[in-house]
């Protein structure tokens, strides 16, 4: 056998790897990386100061990760596709798989007797569970589901992604780390993931849901101000008098559309006004840029 086929054959008996491809390729989504664990600032190395870049976060590649934790699901998968009665030949592409996202700080993690290289000393993870995978076979109108996490909320379905070393409120660099990750992420949306399972090769689509991010999470991802602001909540224009008056009629009329588009007014103030008039336009929209566009609730 030549040299390179041998090689292929060795990766495959490592744990963790797999081969898979994506159609389309995905946009801005470094093929050269090797597939295991990465610097979490991936390139952006130049946007954080004061901290050695290498040592500030570790995360896997968001496509890798996926592909690994459908490969740990593969006999539920097939188990599934049985119990429906579907013919698992004819499977092999329509699959759908819905992702919940999660991020939290884990709060003081500084040494006791410091002699590491100097990091912040509270840490964030980033991390995703797989909910669901359901199948829309040739002709058919529904979509059957064929796997559903029985533990959505444990421990045990909860996969990190991302581990870095800062503080929740430090948007500046949390945008610098958590940036590449959304851009993997949306580059994933337009693609078909091509993998080969139960000796198959499938192909899956991606949804991804922002379900497990706190209040203050949410806030900072969208942009909004902290927890202190007079508009208090995350999905309305409501002032703290407004709120205590009205404790009944609430509409949500905040979308994330709309809120990109008041950073946009923010950053552009295109009526040329005042601080206070831009600020009361904007309705608690921050100064700061923010990631998230996703159209969903938060965990409240």
């Amino acid at each position: 056998q030549p040299l390179h086929t041998l090689r292929n054959a060795e990766k495959e008996l490592l744990p963790g790897y797999h081969q898979f491809e994506w159609q389309p390729a995905l946009k801005n989504v470094s093929s050269s990386w090797d597939v295991g664990i990465i610097d979490g600032l991936s390139g952006w190395t130049s946007s954080v100061d004061d901290v050695p870049a290498d040592t500030i976060a570790r995360r896997f590649r968001y496509d890798v990760a996926l592909v690994s934790a459908l490969k740990d699901l593969e006999e539920d998968i097939i188990e599934g596709l049985r119990e429906r009665g579907l013919d698992d030949s004819t499977c092999t592409s329509g699959f759908t798989v819905v992702i919940k996202e999660s991020c939290d700080g884990m709060g003081d993690v500084s040494e006791k007797h410091g002699s590491g290289p100097a990091v912040p000393e509270k840490a964030v993870r980033f991390s995703f569970t797989i909910m669901s995978i359901s199948i829309r076979a040739d002709g058919e109108e529904d979509a059957v589901t064929i796997f559903q996490e029985q533990k959505p909320n444990s421990e045990l379905s909860c996969r990190p992604l991302c581990l870095m070393f800062v503080d929740e409120s430090d948007h500046e660099t949390l945008t610098a780390i958590l940036g590449p990750v959304v851009a993997e992420r949306k580059a994933m949306l337009e693609s078909r993931l091509i993998l080969s399972v139960g000796g198959l090769l499938r192909s899956f689509r991606f949804l991804f849901r922002g379900t497990g991010y706190d209040e203050k999470m949410v806030r900072e991802m969208e942009g909004l101000e902290a927890s202190g602001s007079t508009y208090v909540c995350t999905l309305c224009d409501s002032t703290r008098a407004e709120a205590s008056h009205n404790m009944v009629l609430h509409s949500i009329t905040r979308s994330h559309g709309e809120n990109l588009e008041r950073y946009e007014i923010w950053r552009t103030n295109p009526f040329s006004e005042s601080a206070d008039e831009l600020r009361d336009r904007v309705k608690g929209v921050s100064a700061k840029p923010f990631m998230e566009t996703q159209p969903t609730l938060d965990a409240l």
